[in-house]
C-alpha cells in the first residue's frame, strides 16, 4: 500500500500520472516530512456526478453570489491555501515534493483548481489531477463559510457539462457524504476507472 521515497526526491509528472491512471497516489505524513508515499486503498471514494446533493442551506447561499468563482486564475495560492495549518487540522499531507509536483501538473495542463473569490481575495478553492474523463479531487480549503462547498459545487457543474463521468474524492468523510459521496470496493472503483479514463474530457478552458 505505501512506498516511502528518499528525502528531497521530485515526483516525476510522467509517474504520477501513471499512478493516477492505475488507481494510485502519493501523500505525506506531515508538510515537514520530506518523504513521500503511495496509497491504494482498498475502499474508494466517490461522487456520482448524477447523484451530486446541493444542501438547502447551500443553494440558498449559491443564490445569493457571494463569491466570483475563477478556475485555473491563481493555482498556486490555491495549493498553497489547501496545505494551510487551520484550528480543525493541525497539519497537512502536501509537504514540498507534493506541491512541486502538482504545479507541474498544472503547468501540463493536468492540474486545475476552482477558486471563490471575494473582492480580489482568495477565499476558498479545491484542486484536482484531470485525466481521461476523470477528476481526482485533491483537497479543499475555506477562509469564509461556504467558500469551499460553493466551489465543490461549481466543480461537478464544470464536469457535468464537459463530459467528464468520475469524480474520485480518494476517501469520503461527512462532510462530502452530504454531497453524495460513497464508498466504492477497489474492484468496482478500478473498473470504474478504467472506462472513465477512455475518451477524453477537457476542464480548462
Amino acid at each position: 500500500m505505501t512506498r516511502p521515497y528518499a528525502p528531497g526526491y521530485r515526483i516525476p509528472t510522467d509517474l504520477l500520472l501513471r499512478a493516477y491512471a492505475s488507481g494510485v497516489f502519493p501523500m505525506a505524513e506531515s508538510a515537514n516530512d520530506p518523504e513521500v508515499f503511495w496509497v491504494r486503498p482498498e475502499t474508494r471514494g466517490i461522487i456520482p456526478l448524477d447523484g451530486f446533493h446541493t444542501p438547502r442551506s447551500l443553494r440558498k447561499t449559491i443564490r445569493r453570489h457571494p463569491f466570483d468563482i475563477r478556475y485555473d486564475f491563481d493555482f498556486e495560492a490555491t495549493i498553497d491555501g489547501c496545505a494551510e495549518k487551520r484550528e480543525e487540522r493541525r497539519s497537512t499531507w502536501i509537504n514540498a515534493p507534493i506541491r512541486e509536483a502538482y504545479v507541474d501538473l498544472y503547468r501540463l495542463g493536468h492540474c486545475h483548481s476552482v477558486e471563490a473569490w471575494r473582492e480580489e481575495r482568495l477565499v476558498g478553492g479545491l484542486y484536482g489531477v484531470s485525466l481521461g474523463r476523470v477528476f481526482f479531487g485533491e483537497s479543499m480549503f475555506a477562509r469564509e463559510t461556504d467558500a469551499s462547498k460553493t466551489c465543490l459545487h461549481y466543480l461537478v457543474e464544470r464536469l457535468k457539462a464537459r463530459g467528464f463521468a468520475l469524480l474520485d474524492t480518494q476517501f469520503t468523510t461527512e462532510h462530502l457524504k452530504r454531497f453524495g459521496a460513497v464508498d466504492v470496493p477497489r474492484g468496482q472503483y478500478e473498473k470504474l476507472l478504467a472506462e472513465a479514463l477512455k475518451g477524453e474530457a477537457v476542464f480548462y478552458p
